[in-house]
């Protein structure tokens, strides 16, 4: 376990997040005289900011690219992967991507939309399912949720913020947990009707993936995502310390929860992903809408992954949004963030530890606009 900050290391936490809002995402000025993975006084200033973020918030590793349209400008690996052992993070390190797995889900679920193997308005339970998951008669509300209600977290239910099913009875399998959900959680609103961060609402898009394609979600993004996308490493995480993947960096958690007790491959299609951050500026580099750059989605399928809904303007389809960018933050003993700008940047950072008070997904959000700045030579 790593340990505890100090009292001058709380206070700067703290401070650094008093009054922050997550990923305001302002406006970036273009880059000038950028190279691939900046060397010498290009390198130095975002290398301090990541170490005073790391040093005052006792985070043990860290992992950071960042681009602009399809070039990578800045990567970097900071600290341990295993603070035991003073393995060193490398930018081949592999991290739980938690919630960034979103946007990936997502984007699977609209191209079979541009296939024509699906609709957004497809009812879920029943016409898309079939009773694979959960049989009828449903809640009040169940048989009306579509494809578009759970990618904006607007089915009407299922909370992370109250029991959240994902988190629950972790021996069940998808089938039984969907089911069990369906029988024991009634919806608390009508579907579209009200904005409610769900995994469990994320999980079904996975069952979704497979029921259209006959094939397991992570080989179906694997094949018709990430290698578009030319990425060729990235996969599910194992459950349990001894089930880490060849070059996973260990977690911990500063407020002594278990980093190894929860099941994170049922979370698959919610925030079962284990990747680099060059893997998910790849990603992000396909998938950003300039039409000069190689997207793997139509231009108009990308004006609608990224519109939000009366429920939430700020939600998506699978990403939090504004008129600046879109981005996702995650958080599974451990923090990631995605960010796109409409500028043409795009960056992805991970670190093997998290902390909920004061919430460091916040001064982890701040220290990587600095470094974005930093790197771009904007103010």
């Amino acid at each position: 376990m790593a340990a505890q900050p100090s009292s001058s290391r709380r206070t700067f936490c703290a401070e650094a997040s008093a009054g922050l809002a997550l990923l305001t995402l302002p406006s970036m000025a273009p880059a000038h005289s950028q190279t691939d993975n900046a060397s010498g006084s290009l390198r130095e200033a975002p290398s301090r900011i990541a170490s005073a973020f790391m040093t005052n918030c006792s985070v043990p590793g860290m992992s950071v690219a960042i681009a602009r349209h399809q070039k990578i400008i800045y990567e970097q690996a900071f600290g341990y992967a295993d603070l035991k052992k003073k393995e060193p993070v490398t930018g081949s390190s592999l991290f739980r991507i938690a919630s960034v797995t979103k946007p990936i889900t997502s984007v699977a679920i609209f191209s079979l939309i541009e296939q024509q193997r699906l609709s957004l308005d497809a009812k879920v339970f029943g016409p898309v399912l079939g009773t694979t998951y959960g049989r009828p008669p449903y809640d009040a509300g169940v048989e009306r949720i579509t494809i578009e209600h759970l990618l904006t977290h607007t089915c009407g239910g299922w909370d992370k913020n109250h029991d959240d099913p994902m988190f629950q009875n972790p021996d069940m399998d998808h089938r039984a947990l969907t089911s069990a959900t369906l029988k024991n959680r009634p919806l608390d609103f009508a579907p579209g009707t009200h904005y409610a961060y769900s995994n469990f609402g994320f999980c079904v898009p996975g069952r979704v993936i497979e029921k259209v394609t006959g094939t397991g979600y992570a080989d179906y993004v694997r094949e018709g995502i990430l290698k578009r996308c030319e990425i060729d490493g990235m996969r599910i995480a194992g459950n349990g310390a001894g089930k880490r993947a060849a070059n996973e960096v260990r977690y911990y958690d500063q407020e002594g929860g278990d980093p190894y007790g929860l099941n994170v491959s049922r979370l698959d299609s919610a925030g079962g992903w284990l990747a680099t951050p060059r893997d998910m500026v790849r990603f992000a580099m396909h998938v950003n809408g300039f039409p000069a750059d190689s997207n793997i989605l139509k231009p108009e399928t990308i004006a609608v992954t990224t519109t939000g809904t009366t429920a939430n303007p700020h939600y998506a389809k699978g990403w939090e949004v504004n008129q600046h960018g879109r981005w996702h933050i995650g958080d599974l003993q451990g923090s990631s963030v995605l960010a796109c700008t409409s500028t043409g940047y795009c960056w992805a950072a991970f670190m093997n530890t998290r902390r909920m008070k004061p919430d460091i997904r916040l001064i982890f959000d701040r220290t990587m606009w600095d470094m974005v700045r930093s790197v771009s030579g904007s103010s």
